[in-house]
């Protein structure tokens, strides 16, 4: 009894995190102040399949960004604030990785070396939480580096035709990116 009851508390507290965090967000956009880690968006369309991502955009603000900001070898929620999200309206196959039309949460796997993209089909979570049990499955990314400092954080589509298309993300002097194609 005293188990559960302790893991009812903590479920409780939990919640009131995320809402509190939730809540923060939202009241500074509605007060009309700019959020640190703005919400972006990128979009694209492939052979006449949608795919929206949403992701908080943070900024590198004299950080040291790679290793430290975005640990190595640990999940790193690929943004700020809420997790980031994929929604596709058709089967696209991500790298290697086939997925299915729907609603997912992207993760990835930094290194100084190579880098990990995962999909995870939990949704809706606050960016620090981790649903791994729930992950559809992860495919290697490719690492470049950027001529110069990037300062905000932007995922986006390039080298778009026809079915096909590179979901790069770039922050700092890291762009990573994945081959994404229509099935």
């Amino acid at each position: 009894m005293k188990k559960l009851l302790i893991a009812a508390v903590m479920a409780m507290c939990t919640a009131g995190v995320y809402a509190q965090q939730t809540n923060m967000a939202t009241m500074q956009a509605a007060e009309g102040k700019s959020l640190a880690s703005p919400r972006k968006a990128a979009d694209v369309v492939l052979a006449g399949k949608k795919i929206h991502i949403g992701y908080g955009a943070p900024s590198v603000r004299g950080r040291h960004v790679m290793g430290e900001v975005v640990p190595y070898t640990e999940w790193w929620r690929t943004g700020a604030n809420e997790a980031t999200s994929f929604e596709t309206t058709g089967d696209l196959m991500v790298g290697k990785l086939h997925v299915p039309a729907g609603k997912y949460t992207l993760v990835t796997l930094p290194s100084a070396g190579a880098w990990q993209l995962v999909v995870c089909k939990h949704t809706g979570q606050w960016g620090t939480d981790r649903f791994e049990a729930d992950d559809l499955g992860k495919t290697a990314m490719m690492k470049a580096t950027l001529p110069a400092v990037q300062e905000v954080m932007s995922i986006g589509f390039e080298k778009t035709a026809g079915s096909k298309t590179q979901l790069h993300i770039k922050w700092d002097k890291t762009d990573v990116f994945v081959p994404v194609s229509t099935r």
